[in-house]
């Protein structure tokens, strides 16, 4: 009987993997991107369909932990001085989405449809939620994640997450099940999250970063996988336990490791796991689709997706515009997040066993969700030419144009003004562009023609004359640029020279083996001149300094390909300062024997 077990769970593997390849090598081919296709492939195999695959249940608690990796991903990407930064449109904008949209839908649902207003409230907040899962992905492969506009967008999904554990208090509250009274309070959940996420924080400082280093010395690449899922299980556990948000424990524990020196190893280590077990996710969903539930009350249905879409949209345009948002980029933003979540999964089922819906019910709406998300996918590209021709202008300031400038200077901080200014001091045309209208309007006051725009983006560079150009010049700050975006610039501009600015030795590596002029870290050559002005003061003469300054430059060249080579930040170490010392030995001995 178990050897069966075994045989059958490795024969609705292989369907479901079959399935999943056809359907999202076929979905991406046409441009509807890879979650439509694990939802076709899902609803196709799954009992509602063909019928190959059962169970749909039971692969969706093991298929939930890809959001988790997906969160935790996603907070090695948000150390937190920038999650700080956010926090207003964490809290702001997040919170207004959330209630606006959710009082919005709970009118929906309890006017016209005759719900009572606890089964209202039970649908329409949870359907307020959008899904994490399809819009980060979605933002990732476009690149926009780290854009303001891609920022905003994950500060909201962000709040959504968090507002998991008050919804889930809600529905409690009013609970016509006698068994749910003997759950803890809310105020004691909210007392809790407070709780984990500090022990979460301390845990990540005094417990992860000690354990990570200690592989790094020890060199065991495959214990980097474990300690990796170990964290994010680990943290998702830990929240379960307290009736929180898994999700939201596994953020916590991102958070905590992204400005460490391991937080590349450890995304490299993930990733695999986190694309398998999404993917997992979307076929459970599309499995669990009421075809017949559907097909009872099509109207409906449709007519309520078409609802909730409509809705959101609306209300998360509204709040764009106040937000001074662009009309396009605001509309942007509603369509993206205008879908039912995969927490609304989650929250029906809370409120079935709360008593206040029925299965039927809960069904009914599941499959809405899920008929909502597979159509962010066809929105977003029907109105792909009106959303990107907002690109020009925004709120007043003028965006790029072709003027014949031999180079493009993209951002224009203390960094970029230093570059622009001495290629400028040499006769050479310059065209800025910047993205925060602040700075743009303060350097105006000065006399200077920064245009508005986001630089990264191959069709404003060539808005901006890139093809003609001589010199591109990324300037901006933090870490923005990796390889594949530098090197998918040089194919559109192969005329041009191509010089970053790299925040640390980990923006160097991320750009390793792009086809750029140079890479500049924006501390390394004023520490350098720091040491040769220290050097000087203590008596140190010029061709000493000089030969330690190449000295010093070449080992550190090497330590970089060695650490590119090796995929991780401790290549090198053992041997970087050895290496200097012995060319300290080898320069006095040269200089003993010369006297």
């Amino acid at each position: 009987m178990e050897g069966h077990g075994i045989g059958s769970l490795i024969s609705e593997g292989a369907i479901l993997l079959g399935f999943a390849l056809v359907c999202v090598l076929l979905f991406r081919k046409l441009g509807l991107g890879a979650t439509l296709g694990y939802l076709v492939a899902g609803a196709l195999v799954g009992p509602q369909g063909l019928g190959f695959v059962g169970g749909a249940e039971s692969k969706m608690g093991i298929a939930e932990l890809g959001i988790t990796l997906l969160l935790f991903i996603v907070g090695l990407e948000l150390n937190p001085s920038r999650l700080w930064r956010m926090k207003q449109d964490i809290f702001g904008f997040g919170l207004a989405q959330v209630a606006l949209c959710g009082v919005a839908l709970i009118a929906l649902l309890w006017l016209p449809t005759g719900f009572s207003f606890a089964a209202a409230i039970a649908l329409g907040l949870p359907l307020a939620l959008s899904s994490t899962a399809q819009v980060l992905p979605m933002l990732q492969s476009a690149g926009r994640l780290r854009t303001p506009f891609g920022e905003r967008a994950f500060s909201i999904l962000l709040f959504q997450d968090i507002s998991i554990v008050p919804l889930i208090t809600i529905i409690a509250a009013l609970s016509r099940n006698p068994a749910d009274a003997s759950g803890p309070p809310g105020w004691l959940l909210a007392v809790y999250t407070v709780l984990a996420i500090v022990g979460l924080v301390l845990a990540g400082r005094f417990l992860l970063r000690p354990l990570f280093k200690l592989i790094g010395t020890w060199g065991e690449r495959e214990m980097f996988v474990f300690a990796g899922l170990f964290t994010v299980i680990a943290a998702a556990a830990i929240m379960d336990m307290l009736g929180l948000s898994t999700a939201l424990g596994a953020f916590i524990a991102g958070v905590m490791l992204a400005d460490s020196p391991y937080r590349h190893e450890l995304e490299a280590d993930v990733e695999p796991f986190r694309s398998i077990l999404l993917g997992l996710f979307f076929m459970s969903v599309g499995m669990m689709l009421n075809l017949h539930a559907v097909a009872e009350r099509p109207i409906f249905v449709i007519g309520m997706a078409m609802a909730l879409i409509a809705t959101k949209a609306a209300v998360i345009m509204l709040l764009g515009l106040a937000a001074r948002m662009p009309l396009r980029s605001a509309f942007a933003l509603g369509l993206l997040l205008s879908q039912g979540g995969e927490f609304g999964f989650v929250l029906f089922a809370q409120a079935q066993n709360a008593y206040l819906i029925a299965p039927e019910a809960a069904s009914v709406f599941g499959a809405i969700v899920t008929l909502s998300m597979a159509t962010t996918p066809f929105l977003m590209i029907l109105t792909r030419r009106f959303r990107a021709s907002a690109a020009a202008n925004t709120e007043g300031l003028d965006g790029p144009r072709h003027d014949g400038a031999s180079a493009l200077v993209v951002g224009y901080g203390r960094f970029g003004q230093t570059v622009a200014q001495m290629l400028i001091a040499q006769g050479i045309s310059v065209t800025l562009i910047d993205t925060d209208p602040e700075m743009i309007e303060t350097a105006g006051t000065f006399g200077a023609k920064v245009y508005y725009g986001d630089g990264t983006r191959i069709d404003l560079l060539r808005q901006a004359g890139a093809a003609d150009a001589q010199l591109i010049l990324f300037c901006q700050d933090g870490d923005v640029m990796d390889a594949e975006s530098l090197t998918s610039i040089d194919q559109a501009f192969s005329k041009a020279a191509i010089f970053v600015r790299a925040y640390d030795r980990r923006s160097v590596l991320r750009m390793k083996g792009a086809p750029v002029e140079g890479v500049f870290r924006e501390v390394f050559e004023s520490a350098i001149g720091m040491a040769r002005a220290a050097m000087q003061c203590v008596g140190v003469d010029e061709t000493e300094r000089d030969a330690t300054e190449a000295e010093y430059r070449e080992r550190d060249q090497e330590r970089l390909e060695a650490q590119a080579k090796a995929g991780s930040l401790h290549a090198g170490r053992e041997e970087f300062l050895p290496a200097l010392e012995a060319f300290r030995s080898a320069d006095r001995v040269a200089k003993e024997k010369k006297q």
